[in-house]
């Protein structure tokens, strides 16, 4: 298992369950009227060289502001990473305080917090606290070292157990679209993934994103098929179920009106028969290489003319071609047509036409402009003929402005906003709208999943980027097959974006609070008795970390933090 990197740890619940844990009681100091206090500090999973911890602080008496915590520890441990609360470390010394968004500890309530951390040797648990510079004392119980090969296993429960009203629930008799994937696009004119760079986009694993849907380009020169085979394999090998959706950009320049790749032009009707065994070759090649194209779309954005590669129809002509050459591409599901803004005039002629209908088995477009269009919304005529909807490019990074260093840190405000606000936010909105895939442009780039390494943006080729471990909330937990299901929200719980779906023996919610307060304690309401719930959160300063979990029967209590994203997973 392949453990995170100091600088980008994130708290995994595959580490070994090893607890430390202590509570101790501690007047609070004059001016804050409490009865007093007790902490709990437990570690939640180990590894070799790194660690993840929950702190609760419990409050027995009036609610308490301005809360500062504080303990040394004593074998060299350091905190890297931490969420909920503000962290620092100066030596041995430890200082936790609460963050805006958390308000006070309430009256006989609590506060959490959880941290990331590195050791070496022994990870012993810290033998005091102090609360608004007041100690504690009280024992610990000592931390078990972390096994070689720490088992997989549920991070304790660290919030109140659920009681009372739900606030999400949860009504999986009511169902919507079937989830085809979260993907993103290969470079459709440079050089392939590496072997690595794929299995850390589509790959299950820890610091892994989980994309279940690969984009490539279907380039109108055969000998440059092969570009991609390598990394196609390895997206198959690696993920689950995973599906290859390729995308032409233009047919080969003598077969189109203005004899060139560039500057739109449309195909020739007389080689309309050569375009659809193109598209066939390439799928064969593909097929015979060990690689199946699920998805074969006959253009990308038709609608478009650019100075690049580019082809242009209109609606009629898309529905002759499926109509009448279709059934020519063997191996695959046809698409029509990836218009700039899902553009309807480009779908409806053939979803109006039952044999061009019937050669197809997906509709797909673009998000530039669909959303002020009014086209973000459920596409009703591919609804009723069971064709689903798929997003399949989207391409916005307006937080670097002129350029700025910004995306090599995972901090940084700008980049958070956008990623949160525009695209997080799209994504739910599409789910919403029935549709059953979203696609980003390019995995690899300096404002996208992983880094490209270019100098002037400050990423790393390869390493996961903030938007990435974002995306990762949907792609890694809502997997290919799942249904969404219906819910209903309390008035707590209206800050929140939720979608739920079913699949698998799970129940997965998404859940993103856009707003600047944290829900804490929301009780979510499963259709059923559940075994195990587990809650995963990126935020500005977490990465898909594990977040502490109460469950009671089909109830699970989980803190949303405010700008966040995170996921909350059933097993039934």
């Amino acid at each position: 298992m392949r453990r995170p990197r100091r600088t980008t740890m994130a708290m995994m619940s595959a580490g070994a369950v090893l607890l430390a844990s202590t509570a101790v009681a501690a007047a609070l100091p004059a001016g804050a009227a409490a009865a007093g206090c007790s902490v709990d500090y437990a570690v939640s999973s180990q590894w070799q060289g790194g660690f993840g911890a929950n702190v609760v602080i419990t409050n027995h008496g009036d609610a308490v502001s301005g809360w500062t915590l504080t303990w040394s520890y004593g074998a060299g441990q350091t905190v890297t990473q931490a969420w909920n609360a503000t962290v620092t470390q100066s030596g041995a010394a430890v200082t936790a305080t609460n963050v805006s968004y958390n308000g006070a500890i309430p009256a006989n309530g609590t506060a959490s917090f959880g941290f990331n951390g590195s050791w070496t040797g022994s990870n012993p648990a810290p033998t005091s606290f102090a609360l608004n510079g007041v100690a504690c004392t009280g024992g610990t119980t000592p931390t078990t070292p972390a096994p070689t090969t720490p088992p997989p296993t549920t991070p304790p429960p660290t919030t109140p157990p659920p009681t009372g009203p739900a606030d999400i629930t949860v009504n999986s008799a009511t169902r919507y679209q079937t989830v085809d994937g979260f993907g993103a696009a290969q470079s459709i004119w440079g050089s392939a993934w590496s072997t690595a760079e794929t299995q850390t986009l589509v790959g299950m694993g820890p610091n892994q994103l989980g994309l279940s849907i690969v984009r490539t380009g279907l380039s109108p020169v055969s000998s440059e098929w092969a570009t991609h085979v390598n990394s196609l394999k390895t997206a198959k090998a690696s993920g689950s179920n995973v599906k290859i959706l390729a995308s032409p950009w233009t047919a080969p320049a003598a077969w189109k009106t203005n004899n060139s790749r560039v500057n739109g032009g449309k195909l020739r009707t007389d080689y309309y028969d050569d375009y659809a065994n193109h598209l066939n070759s390439y799928v064969q090649y593909m097929r015979g290489q060990g690689v199946t194209i699920d998805v074969t779309s006959v253009q990308n954005e038709p609608d478009w003319h650019p100075d690049y590669d580019s082809m242009d129809w209109s609606g009629t002509e898309l529905r002759t071609f499926v109509r009448d050459q279709g059934a020519r591409v063997q191996n695959t599901k046809l698409m029509v047509a990836e218009a700039v803004n899902l553009n309807y005039n480009f779908t409806d002629p053939t979803l109006n036409d039952a044999t061009a209908r019937n050669n197809i088995g997906y509709i797909g477009g673009h998000l530039y402009g669909t959303e002020e269009s009014g086209r973000l919304r459920p596409y009703s005529l591919a609804e009723q003929y069971n064709k689903p909807v798929w997003m399949t490019e989207w391409n916005h990074h307006e937080a670097d402005g002129s350029g700025s260093n910004i995306w090599g840190n995972p901090a940084n405000q700008a980049v958070w906003d956008e990623t949160l606000d525009d695209i997080m936010r799209t994504v739910h909105k599409s789910m919403e709208a029935n549709w059953s895939a979203y696609i980003w442009w390019y995995g690899k780039r300096y404002y996208s999943f992983i880094g490209d390494g270019e100098s002037a943006y400050g990423t790393v080729a390869g390493a996961p980027l903030k938007r990435g471990y974002a995306f990762s909330q949907y792609a890694k937990y809502v997997r290919p097959g799942y249904q969404r299901v219906a819910l209903t929200k309390s008035s707590k719980a209206s800050p929140l974006e939720v979608t739920a779906f079913q699949g698998d023996g799970k129940i997965t919610l998404v859940i993103l609070n856009r707003s600047n307060s944290a829900v804490n304690n929301a009780v979510v309401q499963a259709p059923q008795s559940v075994t195990r719930a587990e809650h995963y959160l990126t935020s500005q300063n977490a990465n898909a970390a594990s977040q502490p979990t109460a469950v009671n029967g089909g109830q699970a209590t989980i803190n949303v933090g405010a700008r966040s994203i995170s996921t909350l997973v059933f097993t039934l």
